[in-house]
């Protein structure tokens, strides 16, 4: 790594992107939901899966964008059904 980039990179600090939304990768979103990576992928190939940004060849999900589609799925638990 050229002595520019190290510097650069040791005095880069991430206060500039404060207000920007966290984002998370395909293999955390994975392990958080408990199904495997190919799963999310055939989600967002049929629709179903929550959306997706593109950064480059990668794709990652804003942390909102995982609550709200987790709400939509809610099913509504019937009484006495024994869930």
């Amino acid at each position: 790594m050229p002595a520019v980039w190290s510097a650069h990179l040791k005095c880069m600090s991430t206060h500039h992107l404060e207000g920007l939304e966290q984002l998370i990768g395909i293999e955390e979103l994975s392990e958080y939901l408990g199904v495997p990576v190919k799963t999310i992928y055939d989600w967002r190939l049929t629709g179903h899966g929550p959306c997706a940004i593109r950064v480059g060849r990668h794709l990652k999900y804003a942390i909102s964008d995982v609550r709200e589609w987790l709400v939509s799925q809610r099913v509504p638990g019937r009484a006495g059904a024994g869930e």
